[in-house]
């Protein structure tokens, strides 16, 4: 017991070794790029059909329907992005990846939190291009650039927020697959019943408490007023309390299971 405790890693180690093992993560974007293919097809395609089917029927055009799609697709994309985490996870540790990581001299968590890390570069690579795309097709959000920059880290810091859930999926899942299917099951319900494509107001009353709780309707809100008029309500807070509740719930939960596991 004493020998542990002398060997447990201090925070600088473990921070030192946590972005060593992001980094790691980056190479293996760059030397396999059709990682990325969700995070840079997904939003040109998403915001191209979205916007020209459902743009007459709910805005009267597609000019007026920008304001209102662009930052349900960008919601959208980056929170579906965040499945990969726990899908790559799953994937190496099928590998034996976090065996081989188990007879090195660094800190055991630096793995799971490299691969959290790492992440954040596909979220902010997929709010770029919805962005960019929206700028192309004629979306001049009128809160300024100060606004836009601070509703795309609301939607990267939700995402990785989000991402501890499916890495706890990640950790106790028996295969990759069945990751990418409990979290689709999640998301897809969340993500299409919300008002990230049309407005609540349009959908059956049944259907629209539902919306108007939904945690996915309160972020797209927020992305909406901070880049639509630079303002700042509820639904800003709403989402930073939601992703940090959802970090203390689960990032406990995965770093215990992951440990239990490595």
């Amino acid at each position: 017991m004493k020998s542990q405790l002398l060997n447990k890693p201090s925070f600088n180690q473990s921070l030192r070794n946590s972005l060593t093992m992001a980094y790691r993560g980056v190479l293996k974007i760059r030397r396999t790029p059709e990682q990325l293919f969700d995070v840079t097809l997904q939003p040109i395609i998403f915001t191209l059909m979205f916007t020209y089917i459902f743009g007459g029927a709910i805005s009267g055009n597609v000019q007026n329907y920008l304001p209102v799609i662009i930052p349900g697709i960008l919601v959208q994309t980056v929170i579906t992005t965040s499945i990969v985490t726990g899908v790559q996870l799953r994937e190496d540790m099928d590998k034996g990846v976090f065996d081989r990581f188990k007879s090195l001299p660094i800190a055991r968590i630096a793995p799971l939190a490299g691969a959290l890390l790492a992440d954040t570069i596909r979220y902010t690579i997929a709010t770029v291009l919805t962005f960019t795309m929206g700028y192309i097709m004629g979306y001049r959000p009128e809160g300024g650039l100060g606004y836009v920059v601070l509703a795309g880290l609301l939607v990267i810091v939700s995402a990785w927020a989000i991402s501890w859930i499916f890495a706890f999926f990640g950790v106790i899942a028996r295969t990759a697959s069945s990751v990418q299917g409990i979290s689709m099951l999640v998301l897809f319900p969340l993500t299409f019943l919300s008002n990230a494509f049309v407005p609540a107001e349009t959908l059956p009353n049944v259907l629209q408490w539902f919306v108007k709780i939904n945690p996915i309707s309160h972020l797209v809100t927020a992305v909406r007023e901070l880049s639509n008029s630079g303002a700042i309500g509820w639904d800003l807070s709403a989402s930073l309390i939601g992703a940090a509740i959802v970090v203390v719930i689960f990032a406990p939960l995965t770093v215990r299971a992951y440990m239990r596991r490595t």
